[in-house]
């Protein structure tokens, strides 16, 4: 009977702990990660969204840490190129030893590798996983996911730890539900929400096929059933108040965010004056017919400003032409190997290099820029990308003002106007996120509610 009940408590998807109790937690941890870190390890299989510099490095240390000293066996952190290079120097800092590998020789206690690296490993060879920025897993194409995924699959101990879980991308909570070994993306869906056609088919498969993009919405009642099902397997926060700590150490220096329009010489096809690009095919036209006068004001300001520069681009033809006009810069391309692109953006990080260019699907993930203060952007339909390049400067821990200039022309106004929408409706989400989370945090689980065996009177 008992076995039958904890069959219907896992079908529940309820509250369910398979982890320990934390057997190290170190001083250097603050009040709100050593609650993250003890959550996460009696969970077994968690996920901590919390936002850039809230110190989610150290908690995956620690939390890998206590992992091998209860096990004795091989941890694997996998990051975005070059912050497993930075995490290696966090564990120095913070006295946890962990090593770097490509696959070729594993190490005792915590390895770390890359993304890239991952079909080179079995997952025998470990007894848990951390997927560090792992929002960037829906970024990847199915086989790489599927394989990270499945890599994960038989793992006791899985931690996923991002700043950037939107709460509105539907399609990343389902990938990292998945990879904890909670709901597949898919039952997620059908679970909680519906479309206009009342099919599954997701955003993808259905475009395919040239009838329309379903529009997912919750189904009625299920809003408050679905973040309190979030809420059982991940923590959200952005300041340590969301959870009821103090924020005195976690508060953010100025954000300034400059609108530059620059003026262009040519005019597209056929038009006396320049107007708004509609539809995508315009607006790649004018960002190729623009990159010129675009990249020149950007040498201005970066020339003006006369300190360290990160400088975000998109098209490989701005990223060169950037690298010719701005003296003193280094690029890092797609074209560059790995160990290059490794090379250069921590040699940015350490303050080596004064002025950076690059994309941010190329350093735009979990790197600690802090001794820049100054970001140079074109505007984009993806706030996930916006996000991600400010807030390498932008975070807790930056200690001066961070001046964001945003490059626009007349054809950018619907793009700049679609990213501040998508801004304002992710700030919206994650406080609703927070919101839910908390509220469902201090009820008790509906399945947790009516858990008192039943008492037969002695008359029966």
């Amino acid at each position: 009977m008992k076995k039958y009940y904890s069959f219907l408590e896992k079908k529940s998807q309820s509250d369910i702990y398979e982890g320990f109790d934390p057997v190290f937690m170190p001083d250097f941890l603050f009040d709100f990660q050593q609650y993250l870190v003890d959550w996460s390890l009696k969970k077994g299989k968690a996920a901590i969204f919390a936002d850039c510099g809230m110190g989610k490095t150290p908690i995956q240390l620690v939390w890998a840490e206590n992992i091998v000293r209860k096990t004795n066996k091989r941890i694997l952190i996998i990051a975005p190129l070059a912050v497993s290079h930075q995490t290696v120097e966090e564990g120095k800092k913070f006295g946890i030893e962990c090593k770097r590998t490509n696959g070729e020789k594993l190490y005792k206690g915590i390895n770390i590798t890359n993304y890239e690296r991952v079909h080179y490993f079995n997952s025998n060879d470990f007894v848990g996983v951390i997927c560090d920025e792992s929002s960037i897993l829906k970024n990847f194409n199915g086989t790489r996911r599927s394989q990270i995924t499945e890599f994960m699959k038989k793992l006791p101990y899985r931690l996923l730890c991002t700043a950037t879980a939107a709460p509105n991308d539907y399609i990343e909570l389902g990938t990292s539900s998945e990879a904890l070994g909670q709901l597949g993306y898919m039952d997620m869906l059908n679970r909680f929400f519906k479309n206009e056609q009342n099919t599954s088919n997701i955003r993808r498969a259905w475009a395919s096929t040239g009838g329309g993009v379903p529009k997912w919405r919750f189904k009625g009642h299920a809003e408050k059933a679905f973040w309190k099902w979030v809420s059982s397997w991940a923590r959200a926060l952005r300041k340590p108040s969301d959870f009821g700590y103090n924020n005195d150490d976690f508060i953010l220096p100025p954000l300034i965010e400059k609108e530059h329009l620059v003026k262009v010489d040519t005019l597209p096809n056929g038009l006396l004056f320049a107007l708004p690009a509609i539809g995508l095919k315009e607006q790649r036209e004018e960002r190729n017919r623009t990159i010129k006068e675009r990249c020149q004001k950007v040498a201005e300001l970066v020339g003006k400003d006369k300190k360290a520069s990160l400088i975000w681009c998109h098209l490989n033809a701005e990223g060169d032409y950037l690298a010719k006009i701005i003296k003193d810069s280094v690029q890092v391309s797609g074209k560059d190997s790995d160990d290059k692109k490794t090379e250069k953006l921590l040699g940015f990080a350490n303050g080596d290099i004064k002025i950076l260019i690059t994309k941010p699907k190329i350093g735009g993930w979990g790197l600690n820029f802090q001794k820049c203060s100054h970001v140079t952007f074109f505007p984009s339909h993806s706030f996930e990308q916006y996000y991600q390049a400010v807030r390498r400067c932008w975070r807790f821990g930056q200690k001066n003002k961070v001046v964001v200039d945003i490059i626009k022309t007349d054809g950018d106004h619907d793009v700049l106007k679609n990213l501040q929408r998508k801004a304002k409706a992710a700030d919206a989400m994650f406080t609703s996120l927070v919101s839910y989370m908390n509220d469902s945090l201090s009820i008790k689980r509906d399945t947790m509610e009516f858990n008192k065996k039943e008492e037969i009177p002695k008359w029966l």
